[in-house]
């Protein structure tokens, strides 16, 4: 029987862990990106002052990594995923989500933050900044690339709210490996079938989900 394939939607250099991952568990993985991370600026993110930066997102890890002036005091992480972006870069979330969500952050924390500075998207959810009375910086932003079409596959893996409505209205029907409940409710809004979501948020909890749709769905 040949190898069930995988639709990959960021670009290989973002998700080449996730794409060796499949490859190794028998997908055969093809890459189609949809969305593009773009920096909005490239000033000094100035931490000074704050007691927590907040990140909700690999790229903001990043970002923030790449710009600060100074190492944070104390940094939270919406998941496992964002704080292993943190950790390649040299840094460490003190405040890891067990719940993948901008609700499960806020209710991580042991203490609420005197002064907090929630680093991330253009358009974040609003919800974090106003629970923590955070100030936000909007770092990055998402944009939507352009297909004539996608390629055949059995699977999709989607990683971001931005990547399930871009995979919709490129016209993708295959099923959805979803990286957490945001991404999730995003593609069900847009009409894709999600299959499963991820336990975790990271490149194992995708892997692992779709073997197990995998076994479920091809026994």
């Amino acid at each position: 029987m040949s190898a069930l394939r995988v639709l990959v939607t960021r670009p290989r250099e973002q998700a080449q862990l996730l794409v060796e991952a499949l490859a190794s568990e028998g997908f055969d993985v093809v890459v189609e990106p949809l969305i593009a991370i773009e920096s909005l600026s490239g000033e000094t993110i100035d931490v000074r002052g704050y007691d927590c930066v907040i990140v909700t997102s690999a790229n903001g890890a990043r970002e923030l990594a790449r710009r600060m002036n100074e190492t944070p005091s104390r940094i939270a992480a919406i998941g496992p995923g964002t704080a292993a972006a943190l950790d390649e870069a040299g840094l460490r979330a003190e405040v890891v989500a067990d719940v993948h969500t901008q609700e499960g952050l806020v209710a991580a924390f042991p203490d609420r933050p005197q002064r907090a500075l929630f680093v991330g998207a253009e358009g974040a959810r609003s919800y974090l900044a106003e629970a923590l009375d955070a100030d936000f910086l909007a770092v990055y932003r998402t944009v939507e690339i352009s297909v004539d079409d996608l390629p055949q596959a059995d699977l999709a893996v989607l990683m971001s709210p931005s990547a399930a409505r871009a995979y919709a209205r490129a016209g993708g029907g295959a099923p959805a490996i979803t990286i957490g409940p945001q991404t999730t409710s995003a593609a069900q809004a847009a009409g894709v079938d999600v299959a499963a979501e991820a336990r975790s948020q990271d490149v194992r909890g995708l892997v692992d989900s779709a073997a197990a749709w995998r076994a479920s769905s091809h026994s």
